[in-house]
């Protein structure tokens, strides 16, 4: 297994299945101190530098509680406009990664441009996470999501994952790349115009992925153990900002969990994965039901990113 020092987070493609498990043993270890909810030194002589050039809640604010739990230091930008990247001079990510990476020790970075951490890599002399890219991927989130995963099911094998919503949607194109790793089924529910794309089914059979399309979430629901979610009313991921429109459409049925549907056809131990934010898809009276683990999702998106930190940063091996 190769090491995890120094090395780039940008894609789950190349992730092999015992490195999977090494995070995961590493989340373990660490996750009484946010449990306990108090910090350590293991990174304290650490800094995170934040470079978010597309809005964010959860995984920004996650990798800087990580950062702080592991006793580091943050700092950055969470609004491009506010700097020389985002105002009239449109600073290139070359000019501005090697400015970041005198700034601190690993580069945290969201773009709306597909490939940007990647290109970010290539020029920073720090290790670059990738925290979402465009419609390409979001590591971190689906790592999160295979560990709640892990934790509540016990494995990541034999399992029906039933994916439902945007099918171009990065968590959609990271969790399918890690399904190559398991032995597990996925079942792809979106409208058409949000279906997978003929080159990413490609993939899929490149990396001998088990898969299949239906067009309505009750004639698949029965087989999912992870019923894993994202809206199909949202915003165009290819641009840095784009504000609610006073109207906007509603989820049809199709593509919407309730505690009906649940109730009469999901498993018993079926559980809800959402990375959030969400819209219609996901009605709140399903928060209080036994299959909703998207607030432990939460919890866990910050241990994840404490291990990837303390790997990534050489303070555990």
């Amino acid at each position: 297994m190769r090491s995890f020092l120094g090395r780039d987070i940008l894609s789950l493609k190349d992730f092999e299945r015992a490195e999977f498990f090494r995070i995961f043993e590493v989340a373990d270890e660490l996750a009484p101190i946010a449990r306990n909810r108090r910090n350590c030194d293991l990174l304290k002589e650490k800094t995170l530098v934040a470079a978010f050039y597309q809005p964010s809640t959860r995984t920004r604010l996650a990798h800087e509680a990580a950062m702080h739990r592991l006793g580091g230091h943050v700092c950055g930008f969470a609004d491009p406009k506010m700097t020389r990247a985002g105002d009239f001079y449109q600073e290139s990510i070359k000019d501005t990664v090697h400015m970041l990476e005198y700034y601190g020790d690993v580069i945290v970075m969201r773009h709306f441009q597909q490939g940007a951490p990647h290109e970010a890599a290539k020029w920073a002399s720090i290790p670059v996470i990738n925290a979402g890219d465009g419609w390409g991927e979001h590591p971190t989130q689906v790592l999160t999501d295979l560990y709640t995963v892990l934790k509540e099911k016990g494995t990541l094998d034999g399992l029906t994952f039933l994916c439902i919503g945007d099918m171009r949607m990065r968590t959609m194109h990271s969790i399918s790349y890690a399904m190559s790793q398991f032995d597990s089924k996925l079942i792809y529910v979106s409208p058409p115009n949000m279906s997978l794309l003929p080159e990413f089914k490609a993939e899929l059979d490149q990396y001998n992925i088990q898969y299949k399309e239906a067009d309505h979430v009750a004639d698949v629901i029965h087989e999912a153990d992870v019923i894993y979610m994202e809206p199909v009313v949202q915003p165009d991921y290819t641009a840095s900002r784009q504000e609610k429109a006073d109207k906007y459409d509603l989820t049809p049925s199709n593509y919407k969990v309730t505690r009906e549907l649940l109730a009469q056809k999901a498993k018993s131990d079926a559980i809800i994965l959402h990375s959030l934010p969400r819209m219609d898809e996901l009605p709140t009276d399903v928060d209080i039901t036994r299959h909703a683990r998207y607030w432990q999702e939460a919890f866990n998106g910050v241990v994840m990113r404490m291990a990837l930190l303390a790997l990534i940063l050489g303070a555990m091996e």
